[in-house]
């Protein structure tokens, strides 16, 4: 039997309560197909574990990850937390940097019984994770951004062949597990980063060749978002850089209902990392409104990642299960949150899933 070792960071606000809705239905998924055990390790972050500990990341969170396969990181609410205490850190870089999170694979996908500007979406789009513009993981020591004089601001950005590889071979390998197109397209803008994104877009070709099932292009990101909007349908798995995934990312979602709608995995050579893409929303916390979707699916990455990468076909099927009971109860207004045109809370929405789980 595999046993995955896994944690739970709650994080802050509304992860308080999708969290918890993502665990039970991958516990509900995994016994109904035998052959899988998850051992969970509930673990401290956020603004909880600031009030009880005075730090946002404690050490012991650090080291106890290291023990882990993965883990569910609720969103995290870094806006709020006290701008003046050195251990109010935002998280979010440090676990991607210190777990080596190269890879941030963000799916968007319509579903025909929900609300969404477009009904022929099924794309995944994995954006570097740990470079890029991004002032807060591009350098070692320091940030990537100064002022040199009171009127003028320079970012700096950073490219390299081992992430791009690392996303590029991320991105193949998740074209062949998926029924789509078994197509990969790198997204760039070499017409005026000839270096940057020239760097990037070599990588993602010398790649491709190890991987000649399936077909690759490119597409210069100005085109490609217009593209997105007007012909989704022409595209399976997208491959680009950080800045340019994180928009992206968004532009997918908004096609398909918004950030509700957009899970997230984030993963390495060794560990993953569940993360929907959307906000802690402290306006709706503690309300039981909150659509878990976005975490549930996040999760449901995280057990299909694990599943692959060590050939285990029960927790494959335990993953798809998810995905199946999930398309059901999004069909049943009774049982989806508010912003999905239901009337459920948080928790019965995963109870619904739960069910769908038993009835496949």
């Amino acid at each position: 039997m595999a046993v995955y070792k896994l944690g739970i960071l709650k994080g802050d606000d509304i992860g308080l309560e999708v969290v918890p809705e993502a665990v039970k239905v991958l516990n509900a998924a995994v016994a109904g197909c035998g052959g899988v055990t998850l051992d969970w390790c509930e673990l401290p972050v956020g603004y909880p574990s600031y009030l009880k500990s005075g730090e946002t990341l404690p050490a012991s969170t650090l080291d106890a990850l290291y023990g882990l396969d993965g883990w569910i990181l609720g969103p995290i609410g870094h806006m709020a937390y006290p701008k003046d205490d050195p251990k109010a850190i935002n998280p979010h870089p440090i676990l991607r940097r210190n777990f080596d999170l190269a890879s941030n694979i963000r799916p968007a996908r319509s579903h025909p019984s929900l609300p969404c500007l477009r009904q022929d979406v099924d794309l995944v789009i994995i954006r570097e994770n740990n470079e890029g513009f991004q002032p807060d993981r591009n350098m070692y020591k320091g940030i990537g951004e100064c002022m040199p004089t009171p009127d003028m601001a320079l970012s700096l950005r950073v490219i390299t062949r081992r992430n791009s590889s690392m996303v590029a071979r991320t991105a193949f390998e998740l074209a062949r597990q998926r029924n789509g197109k078994k197509k990969v397209t790198a997204i760039h803008k070499n017409t005026v980063f000839k270096m940057g994104c020239g760097l990037f877009i070599d990588t993602c070709a010398e790649v491709s060749k190890e991987y000649p099932d399936v077909e690759f292009g490119t597409a210069v990101v100005d085109t490609f978002a217009m593209h997105l909007v007007m012909r989704p349908a022409n595209f399976d798995v997208v491959v680009t850089t950080n800045m340019f995934g994180d928009i992206l990312s968004d532009e997918a979602a908004g096609l398909v209902g918004g950030l509700g709608m957009a899970p997230g995995l984030c993963v390495g050579p060794r560990y993953a990392m569940a993360q929907a893409t959307h906000g802690s929303a402290p306006d709706i916390a503690g309300k039981n409104i909150a659509n878990p979707y976005a975490m549930i699916m996040s999760a449901q990455m995280l057990l299909s990642w694990l599943g692959n990468g060590k050939g285990d076909q029960e927790a494959v099927r335990a993953a798809e299960n998810i995905e199946a009971a999930l398309g059901k109860v999004l069909s049943d207004k009774e049982s989806v949150t508010p912003d999905l045109g239901g009337t459920a809370g948080t928790d019965a929405m995963g109870n619904a899933v739960c069910r769908a789980l038993e009835a496949l």
